[in-house]
């Protein structure tokens, strides 16, 4: 599966292009649901999850992104509000270029507007794919649907090795499953050999 982390820039281009460092603490917001796109983000050290609540105050991770991977690329592109949070959730430093300064960038380098046009595009299909799966009454296909889905932001050059940053929980409440579903079906990918479970954590 290609990786779709996506965009991984050159940081001395972010910097000649107005780049400039943010630190953020764990806990620390980038941007809410609901605010305007200004800015491209690339993550240089640490880790950033895409979130939001529902009217009963539940939390849904729709990602979580490390090092070398932007997020909210899509926006910069659209006159529309962010339709998520993004936290940091360990201390992080991000290169964040201004919207026009960043669009001005991609016209400059044609590579990268293509490699930004292929990096949307996989969002979508593997999107596409994933609420295929989400509407399979077979939880087996749920959870791999989600699986594949967030797999497909990562480098899977060490195959069956990316690590699942989410609780049972939290996958419970992404695929609309009970927690205890999501338990014994994980414990029957793990007989298939499909997944592994180390430390508690979900590998794939």
């Amino acid at each position: 599966m290609k990786t779709i982390s996506c965009m991984n820039i050159d940081e001395n281009t972010l910097y000649s292009s107005g780049g400039e460092i943010r630190v953020y603490k764990k806990g620390e917001q980038i941007y809410r649901e609901g605010d305007h796109a200004l800015y491209y983000f690339q993550i240089k050290t640490g880790k950033v999850k895409l979130n939001n609540y529902d009217e009963d105050g539940k939390e849904f991770i729709q990602n979580i992104f490390g090092g070398k991977q932007s997020f909210g690329d899509s926006m910069l592109f659209l006159d529309k509000f962010y339709p998520t949070n993004a936290v940091c959730i360990q201390p992080t430093e991000i290169i964040r270029v201004p919207k026009d300064r960043f669009l001005k960038l991609i016209k400059s380098y044609p590579d990268l507007s293509l490699e930004m046009n292929a990096c949307l595009s996989q969002r979508l299909y593997f999107k596409a794919v994933m609420l295929q799966n989400m509407a399979s009454l077979n939880p087996v296909s749920r959870l791999t649907g989600l699986l594949d889905y967030l797999k497909s932001y990562h480098d899977d050059s060490c195959g069956n090795c990316f690590q699942v940053e989410l609780t049972r929980q939290q996958v419970a409440n992404l695929v609309g499953l009970r927690v205890e579903t999501v338990i014994r079906v994980l414990k029957k990918m793990e007989k298939e050999g499909s997944v592994k479970i180390e430390n508690r954590k979900i590998v794939y």
